[in-house]
């Protein structure tokens, strides 16, 4: 069954914050989500299961409230919300795995996307089980199993169509700031008969992004020229006018979506404000909605 829901992506609070922060945090998602005139609009909140990465990640890594402890806290402050989230296998042993996703799946999460290991390290390093393997090895404890899908990445064709042949049952792309997404859905219908839902993943550009980076360490991958034209996208909309950068988000938003809707793929969307939910970031989510929903 498809999700075919709007997401809001939360990452849990710092550890150091205590568990007022996440309460006041989901209430100012439903302050914001009232006031952009969206309430009841968002169907799931995205929690990624964060882990340290590189040292020169932008803004330092602090200990985080796990995603079950997180959920938990601001699961009461969001009625009728449910939950996404993405799960780190490589570092899990099958059992150790098996029984966390079971805790998972009892908490209200809809839907888990299994994601590796770190980009300092290797693909198939780690003790645990790879996620591909995961996709396949528990369908029978998540019934929605999901994927990262990275349409610049090199290769990623042939890695998503392994990763739908395992058993995922979603992709759920990295932040889109470019409409390569579309070329690489029409191409996967053309060549595969796979037709998982599409999770369309939006973030919307502060002003600090300019001085922090954050976004553009994110979608990072040295030498891939796809990417830096995004990246270079992401660095004039940081520097626009309030106006102009919403009109280029709600813009980009539109050519991708006209671009994939009739291409047979269940569609959802991810929305993510990087540096923290806020009024412009929910007014700019509102308008891209009002082109088109799930």
């Amino acid at each position: 069954m498809a999700l075919n829901t709007i997401a809001l992506e939360l990452v849990p609070s710092n550890v150091e914050r205590g568990t007022e922060y996440a309460v006041e945090e989901a209430r100012k998602v439903l302050a914001l989500s009232a006031s952009s005139g969206i309430s009841g609009r968002i169907g799931h909140v995205m929690i990624p299961g964060m882990i340290e990465e590189d040292n020169d990640r932008p803004i330092e890594m602090k200990p985080k409230l796990d995603v079950l402890d997180y959920w938990s806290i601001i699961k009461p402050e969001l009625p009728g919300m449910r939950g996404l989230c993405t799960q780190v296998t490589s570092f899990l042993g099958e059992d150790a795995l098996r029984q966390r996703l079971t805790e998972l799946s009892g908490a209200g999460f809809d839907g888990i996307a299994f994601v590796g290991v770190p980009r300092t390290m290797a693909d198939g390093e780690g003790e645990g089980v790879a996620p591909t393997d995961a996709l396949s090895m528990f369908d029978n404890v998540v019934p929605n199993r999901g994927a990262i899908l990275i349409p610049t990445r090199e290769g990623e064709a042939g890695r998503f169509e392994f990763k739908c042949r395992q058993g995922a049952t979603y992709g759920m792309t990295q932040l889109l700031y470019s409409d390569t997404i579309v070329g690489f859905l029409r191409d996967f219908a053309r060549d595969t008969d796979h037709r998982p839902e599409i999770l369309l993943s939006f973030g919307f550009v502060p002003k600090m992004e300019s001085k922090v980076g954050l976004i553009n360490w994110l979608i990072q991958d040295p030498g891939n020229a796809a990417v830096a034209a995004e990246q270079e996208f992401v660095k004039a909309m940081a520097a626009m006018e309030p106006a102009d950068k919403r009109q280029a988000l709600i813009d980009l938003y539109k050519r991708v979506v006209d671009g994939v809707a009739d291409l047979g793929f269940p569609l959802s969307i991810h929305l993510e404000a990087t540096y923290g939910v806020s009024a412009p970031a929910f007014d700019t989510f509102a308008e891209m909605l009002s082109y088109w929903s799930p």
